[in-house]
């Protein structure tokens, strides 16, 4: 092959630039995630925090409310030692206070601040708790509240390391989701490549009709999945749906109910919806390789006595590695992707057993908006479908991903 020159490789800045736009940064901001306990419903959280922070405005809000309910009380606390606590405590409120005055949001403290702010939180914790318990506060509901309010001021940094990997492996939920991964992705694309095949072998003759078949044979993929998958739950309804009503007066379930509400009925559902609907794609990828195989071969092999079978494994099947290859790739990674089909068909149930690990980081990201675990099991699927690739090539040494 022929090197390119200087000049020509600035013809692959665009191509780099995108790519590290694209697809590199956001795999690398997902990884920067999950090394943080990243909540977004948890505002000492809802950031990367490598450092301990200080919420000025947080602390100035509850400054003034502890302020404003101890001198509301300050007429029913009759000891004139608890009055001294209670002023003192005021007067280091104050000083405090100036500290942070012209300062807003959240910012940086030294450990000498920390210290400070920890020590009024733990001193007025203690004289509220004793005032409330001796006398009658009109504040006596609320002031702890506001007092624990000083002590979240404090936003500790939120780096985890690897603790979210670790609770990741020790999650049974993400094993299940992984299961159910595996079973869907490869019982949908093995039954996939069998009839896509067929409709491609069947495709490729000369018949009447050939550009109608072809084209109308598009029509399911052409569908929008969660349209489909709508569509499908129709189908599928236990009380009357075409589908269920025919499996059930058929043997092949014992109730109409049994092919959404039972673990193997749902996860059987999603296969099949899934299979009639890209079969038509897999056998478009498989009848362009088909079209490549010149009809010189087949004369030939008829000629030395081979018979259909024969032709099939000795001539389409060798010569077609190339297209089961990039068709078994594009399905098995976008099978393992799943999330729409599923999601509207079932909701991941009954009981998760149909949960892949797209819903449910899904859930974790936005149902829980932990977006720091839920990282971890995007990380988790983008290692499943590396290996994926890389499998796929290595076993079937088809060289269509060489250089040549």
């Amino acid at each position: 092959m022929k090197k390119m020159g200087f000049r020509g490789s600035f013809f692959i800045i665009p191509i780099i630039i995108l790519i590290a736009v694209f697809s590199v940064w956001p795999v690398v901001q997902s990884f920067t995630y999950t090394f943080f306990d990243y909540q977004l419903n948890d505002r000492t959280k809802a950031g990367l925090y490598l450092n301990e922070r200080f919420n000025v405005e947080l602390y100035n809000e509850s400054s003034t409310y502890v302020n404003l309910f101890l001198k509301r009380d300050m007429p029913n606390i009759t000891d004139p030692e608890d009055v001294a606590k209670v002023e003192k405590l005021l007067a280091r409120l104050d000083q405090l206070d100036k500290e942070f005055e012209d300062k807003s949001g959240v910012v940086n403290i030294n450990e000498e601040v920390k210290n400070k702010v920890e020590l009024i939180y733990e001193d007025a914790r203690e004289l509220v708790a004793a005032l409330s318990e001796k006398y009658e506060l009109q504040t006596e509901q609320n002031l702890p509240k506001i007092v624990n309010d000083i002590d979240r001021s404090m936003i500790e940094s939120n780096f985890v390391g690897l603790e979210n990997y670790k609770k990741a492996f020790q999650d049974d939920f993400v094993w299940v989701a992984l299961k159910n991964t595996l079973v869907f992705t490869f019982s949908s694309v093995a039954l996939e490549l069998v009839l896509g095949l067929g409709m491609a072998m069947i495709m490729n003759k000369s018949m009447r009709g050939q550009g109608f078949i072809r084209t109308s044979s598009l029509i399911p993929w052409a569908i929008p999945t969660a349209v489909a998958a709508l569509m499908w739950s129709y189908l599928y309804d236990g009380t009357a749906g075409i589908v269920a009503q025919m499996f059930a007066s058929i043997g092949l379930i014992n109730e109409p109910t049994d092919l959404l509400l039972t673990s193997g009925g749902a996860m059987t559902a999603a296969i099949l919806a899934d299979v009639w609907k890209t079969t038509p794609y897999m056998a478009l990828l498989l009848l362009a390789g088909l079209q490549t195989i010149p009809k010189s071969l087949y004369e030939a092999g008829a000629i030395d006595g081979a018979d259909k079978a024969q032709q099939f494994f000795r001539i389409t099947l060798p010569l077609l590695k190339p297209a089961i290859l990039v068709a078994l790739l594009f399905r098995t990674l976008d099978a393992f992707r799943v999330f729409d089909l599923i999601y509207v068909l079932t909701g991941g149930g009954p009981g998760g057993s149909t949960e892949t690990l797209s819903i449910y980081s899904y859930k974790v990201m936005f149902a829980q908006t932990n977006f720091g675990y839920g990282s971890v099991i995007v990380m988790i699927m983008f290692v499943c479908v590396a290996i994926i690739a890389t499998v796929y090539v290595k076993i079937l040494g088809a060289n269509v991903m060489e250089k040549n």
